[in-house]
């Protein structure tokens, strides 16, 4: 099963397919109504599948796959999961408990950014990515841990090379060199799928030391950072808008040298994908040139994407990431 264990229950593969199609369905830039749309499904069904409402279907596969554009990555999901499904029924397989779709969060708990701040800086041979977020809980239940993913995009015309890229150069976790603070203690992270391109994981509220919960009514900002080398990052940068946000920040840092330029679309849940309101504002430092770009009150699911390219220097195999 593509390099998984005999032991993968179907309830596990089957998640592992709704997070193949968050993935393909994000970096695409589409809401989960225009995906069902396209493939002529009820514009509600997308949400269900992905929340594990409804399990994977083989018409479901094949139409994803086409509408998204990704190179039989999902349809190898739904054959990973069929295969699982048939295993488990198998007469000498152990039958696993059936397992409640998992939610986010404690039920009770409402989270909402007040302020969300990215920073981009390209050394010229890899890119380096710190993300500040000042969270709040308007909920009745502490947070105990904190959602993020990571997914890149090799070659985002040709998805075919891009996973067939991933498959002989897997993303890693040693490279990404994860770190992750709280009130300025080190938070403890746990895997929740891994991938050759994808990652999403848990950030938790904890450490060795002790246990910092977000309380009721309580804000506090968090910081990760991690790095992806130029072989496996590219030419955009995407932000999803997936909790209340006030305020949406991202800055990009680049070698002067290079002469870049930047530039940016926003789609909603409504709208295809139009230019950016405000331009980005370059300002040159030195030896960095940077670009800004600030909303406030971005709507839910909206998605805003700075694209680039370095005049300087010859135009190179173009790659994307996307990040939340």
């Amino acid at each position: 099963m593509d390099g998984r264990s005999e032991e993968t229950t179907a309830e596990q593969a089957a998640e592992d397919f709704a997070a193949e199609v968050a993935r393909w369905r994000e970096v695409r830039g589409m809401s989960k109504r225009a995906l069902a749309q396209a493939m002529g499904f009820d514009p509600s069904y997308v949400s269900h599948m992905e929340s594990g409402r409804h399990k994977p279907s083989e018409e479901f596969a094949r139409l994803a796959d086409k509408a998204l554009n990704a190179g039989k990555a999902i349809w190898r999901r739904w054959c990973d999961y069929e295969q699982a499904r048939i295993w488990n029924r198998r007469p000498s397989a152990a039958q696993p408990a059936p397992r409640r779709p998992e939610q986010p969060y404690a039920t009770g708990s409402a989270l909402m950014v007040e302020h969300d701040a990215a920073r981009l800086q390209y050394d010229g041979r890899s890119y380096r990515l710190t993300m500040r977020r000042l969270l709040r809980n308007t909920g009745t239940e502490p947070v105990t841990r904190y959602l993020i993913r990571i997914s890149v995009d090799r070659y985002p015309g040709d998805p075919e090379r891009s996973n067939a890229h991933y498959r002989a150069h897997p993303l890693t976790w040693d490279e990404l060199d994860l770190t992750a603070t709280c009130r300025g203690e080190p938070m403890r992270w746990q895997a929740k799928h891994d991938r050759d391109a994808f990652k999403e994981l848990w950030l938790l509220f904890d450490n060795e030391d002790g246990r910092f919960r977000l309380y009721p009514r309580e804000c506090v900002w968090i910081e990760y950072a991690y790095t992806v080398g130029d072989d496996k990052w590219g030419n955009w940068f995407q932000r999803a808008v997936r909790l209340p946000t006030e305020q949406l920040e991202v800055q990009l840092a680049f070698p002067a040298a290079l002469d870049p330029v930047v530039w940016g679309t926003e789609t909603s849940m409504t709208a295809e994908a139009s230019p950016l309101r405000t331009p980005p504002v370059r300002s040159d430092n030195g030896e960095l040139r940077r670009f800004t770009w600030i909303t406030t009150s971005p709507a839910l699911h909206a998605r805003y994407r700075l694209e680039w390219r370095f005049r300087a220097r010859p135009e190179r195999d173009m790659k994307n990431e996307e990040f939340r």
